[in-house]
């Protein structure tokens, strides 16, 4: 008796009467899941932006963006978070090719550019409060502190998630679910290179200017 046969044979066993022979998880399904969390995310850097701009002058008599930021140091943060999502590229690039040492060399100095890159956000952020330039002195300071704050933790996030990536790559090599757990990833990083150009472009540049 074949496997169709018994999904519709009302005498056929409780284990076997519901029985599938194809795929029960729809093909692309995990990329398709994680292509909506990315608009979900979308919308939430969308509403800090957008209190951002409404109380970014906000100033309550206190300093302005261009009293406090310093450029050189965000344009060097902002070089390490782009380096990082390039060495991503390459990574994947070694993925293509069933490199399992050359996807993880290039995971690893993408996990290393960045740790620099949180590194230099959490050294800014401790000398705006060192400064008295917390997040409670003004709208503005709030709304900084909670739309860059925000996309650090979803670096930090990612950073911990690409740990994970590469003990599983280490183990089990580059088989079908690693190689998708890969890609999702990469959509996750470089979307978060987007976030970052966004307030990059909007907070410092215009702050300053």
């Amino acid at each position: 008796m074949t496997a169709t046969t018994l999904t519709d044979s009302v005498d056929a066993p409780d284990n076997l009467r519901f029985y599938m022979p194809e795929e029960h998880h729809p093909q692309n399904g995990t990329l398709l899941g994680f292509w909506l969390y990315l608009m979900s995310d979308c919308l939430i850097f969308a509403c800090l932006f957008a209190v951002y701009a409404v109380v970014g002058r906000s100033y309550a008599a206190g300093p302005s963006g261009a009293d406090l930021f310093d450029l050189p140091l965000v344009a060097v943060n902002t070089s390490m978070l782009l380096l990082s999502s390039i060495t991503y590229g390459f990574a994947m690039l070694e993925m293509q090719k069933k490199k399992v040492g050359g996807t993880l060399a290039w995971l690893a100095i993408t996990g290393l550019l960045g740790c620099v890159f949180i590194g230099l956000e959490l050294y800014e952020f401790a000398h705006l409060i060192h400064e008295g330039a917390g997040p409670t002195r003004s709208a503005f300071l709030s709304a900084f502190f909670t739309l860059v704050g925000t996309h650090g933790l979803h670096v930090t996030f990612g950073l911990i998630w690409l740990v994970v990536l590469m003990v599983q790559v280490a183990r089990g090599g580059l088989i079908a679910a690693n190689r998708r757990r890969l890609m999702c990833l990469s959509m996750f990083w470089h979307f978060l290179d987007v976030v970052w150009i966004g307030v990059f472009t909007f907070v410092y540049l215009m702050g300053v200017l």
